[in-house]
């Protein structure tokens, strides 16, 4: 179900702008914007365009998230690609990490720009982290070796796809196919593509557009678990081998 008028009179009020000053904005009439906000009409396409462009949110965070629960002060506004999520910290202001299951992966593409689906993630904070939003991502298949199926990555968001070093590895989110882990070549300036390849040969490489690249984030470290039997491989387990990385890290800096 869309919840378009409620985000938008969400952000508006966010704003502290007025229904007369957003209209004007907009080019439109005050009461065809309180109609929306009322939910007794829905705005056409290139009207959703100019207003995620102007609040700068992913046109599916207009349509699914609820925006009312979120906190100005909590929103990270980022590049190109306009994704709205909340940043979560401690009570010492550290970032936190949220760590997405390996149940929840599937979920998670309809769920990236939903602040409450972001929120509801088991979460950790790693102070050794540099600046950045950081998200621990779980890994599918055998195609990114020495990391077994079942293990974890976490990735510094990358605010714009163009800032891709060629062989570096990535996770990204993509509307095709979900999450996937690839070592990632840019095409950006030959046909507006980027090559994704396996360190495992048996896969072929392939490319994606960058259109339907809607997260990327950069390899920072990861949990192996190759030497983990498939029933030891749960949330608690995974939360501490996470919690282990973190105390290992901590003794690395003294």
């Amino acid at each position: 179900m869309s919840r378009i008028d409620k985000n938008i009179k969400a952000l508006r009020e966010m704003r502290k702008l007025s229904q007369q000053t957003l209209s004007d904005v907009l080019l439109i009439q005050r009461a065809r914007l309180a109609s929306y906000e009322e939910g007794r009409a829905e705005p056409p396409y290139d009207l959703l365009i100019k207003i995620a462009d102007y609040f700068h949110v992913a046109i599916d965070a207009l349509l699914r998230a609820n925006l009312s629960k979120t906190k100005p002060e909590d929103l990270m506004k980022v590049g190109e690609n306009r994704i709205l999520f909340p940043i979560l910290v401690n009570k010492d202001g550290h970032d936190l990490v949220e760590v997405v299951p390996v149940k929840a992966q599937a979920g998670y593409l309809n769920g990236y720009a939903d602040p409450e689906y972001i929120e509801s993630l088991q979460h950790m904070n790693f102070p050794f982290l540099p600046v950045g939003k950081h998200r621990a991502f779980p890994i599918k298949g055998d195609s990114m070796p020495p990391l077994a199926n079942g293990s974890f990555v976490i990735g510094k968001y990358m605010e714009s796809i163009r800032e891709v070093k060629d062989g570096q590895t990535y996770v990204l989110v993509t509307r095709d196919e979900g999450l996937v882990y690839k070592r990632v070549f840019s095409n950006m300036k030959d046909d507006g593509t980027l090559s994704l390849h396996s360190d495992n040969k048996v896969y072929e490489p392939y490319k994606v557009k960058a259109e339907d690249v809607l997260e990327i984030w950069e390899y920072q470290c990861a949990i192996n678990t190759s030497k983990n039997k498939p029933e030891e491989l749960n949330l608690e387990s995974i939360m501490g081998m996470l919690r282990e990385l973190k105390i290992e890290f901590e003794r690395i800096k003294k």
